[in-house]
């Protein structure tokens, strides 16, 4: 029942935005941090060194109309020019029309000191996005049966000229970034030009996302030594985090906190607005649980799960999601970091 109202729901989507009407979302990730170049451009080059990582998403696998994503990245720093470069790639499939989105973007940051432990970075990025209708190739129109011959070959369709053809789209962002040892606030706007995504005549604009991201790194004390020789004892700390967003009517507030016990990471958070209904019904998507893993080696990795509790229920599946990345190090390097503070945030 559940997912025959989804299907309708969906399909009747897909043809709003052909024509004009409706405002699509953007793909999501619960480790948000773990993808932090599709968080903010800000973060290009904030870890001061090479990084390498990839993300992968499968929401709602229990339904035939899931929702897959995957995402690359890398980015640098450049110490000579206080800069950060990175870019990113992602693709979407979205429901049982697999509706596709590809992505390529290319950022740009700038690290500015503003006192002893605190610093800015503004970022920006440009990005191109392909957009097409994945089922559209399998679909057969009335005019292209020829009456007198129904099992014959098939006659060209002139029903929806244009329908099944891509669309290419250029979108602008900007983000700044603002942290400290222990605070850190950011905020990013994605899509500023909001640019037309229709595929069919008419003007079907992508709105412009918004996000507010922040948090606090609270000691629990130090663990054991750890084995490296440095006689350094392992980090323990709490992070409480909020992650908001709004993209045209559609809000979305991720409200938790991460446990670190070096080498093991744990989250919790759960994702919804209870204050304001949609539609008179409640708000509300997930209750999102993580592990994680940082290693000395540089390499962290995460494992997520979300428990949907909106109305589409656990018989969806909720959604799966999974992250890896690598610090790597920098053989060029001709002297150490110019900054001794270290970015708080999750680095997962």
């Amino acid at each position: 029942m559940r997912r025959s109202f989804f299907y309708r729901l969906f399909f009747m989507g897909l043809i709003l935005l052909g024509s004009g009407k409706a405002l699509a979302q953007d793909p999501q990730f619960s480790q948000y941090y773990a993808a932090p170049l599709y968080l903010n451009p800000a973060f290009a080059g904030s870890e001061l060194l090479p990084r390498i990582g990839a993300n992968y998403r499968n929401q709602w696998p229990g339904l035939e109309a899931q929702f897959t994503t995957f995402s690359a990245y890398f980015d640098t720093y450049l110490d000579n020019y206080n800069s950060g470069l990175g870019f990113y790639v992602m693709n979407d499939v979205e429901g049982g029309a697999k509706l596709r989105s590809f992505t390529f973007a290319g950022q740009y940051s700038y690290e500015l000191r503003i006192s002893d432990n605190a610093y800015f970075r503004p970022g920006f990025q440009a990005a191109y996005m392909r957009r097409d209708i994945g089922y559209y190739e399998n679909l057969v129109f009335a005019n292209q049966i020829n009456p007198g011959d129904p099992f014959g070959p098939l006659l060209p369709s002139n029903g929806l000229d244009g329908s099944g053809d891509p669309v290419n789209l250029l979108s602008l962002s900007f983000g700044g970034l603002f942290f400290t040892d222990k605070f850190w606030f950011g905020i990013s706007a994605h899509h500023v030009n909001e640019p037309n995504q229709s595929f069919l005549e008419g003007v079907s604009p992508l709105p412009a996302k918004y996000s507010i991201h922040t948090g606090y790194r609270i000691s629990l004390g130090t663990g054991t030594y750890r084995r490296d020789f440095t006689h350094y004892r392992k980090d323990r700390y709490l992070l409480p985090t909020l992650n908001y967003k709004r993209q045209g009517p559609f809000e979305q507030l991720d409200l938790g906190a991460y446990i670190h016990l070096e080498p093991i990471n744990f989250g919790l958070w759960y994702r919804g607005v209870p204050y304001r209904p949609v539609e008179n019904q409640n708000n509300r998507d997930a209750i999102v649980m993580m592990i994680g893993l940082n290693l000395p080696t540089g390499m962290s990795m995460g494992y997520s799960f979300d428990y949907t509790v909106s109305q589409l229920g656990i018989q969806s599946g909720g959604a799966h999601e999974v992250s890896i990345a690598f610090l790597l190090a920098d053989k060029n390097r001709s002297k150490t970091n110019k900054r001794e503070t270290i970015l708080p945030c999750p680095k997962f």
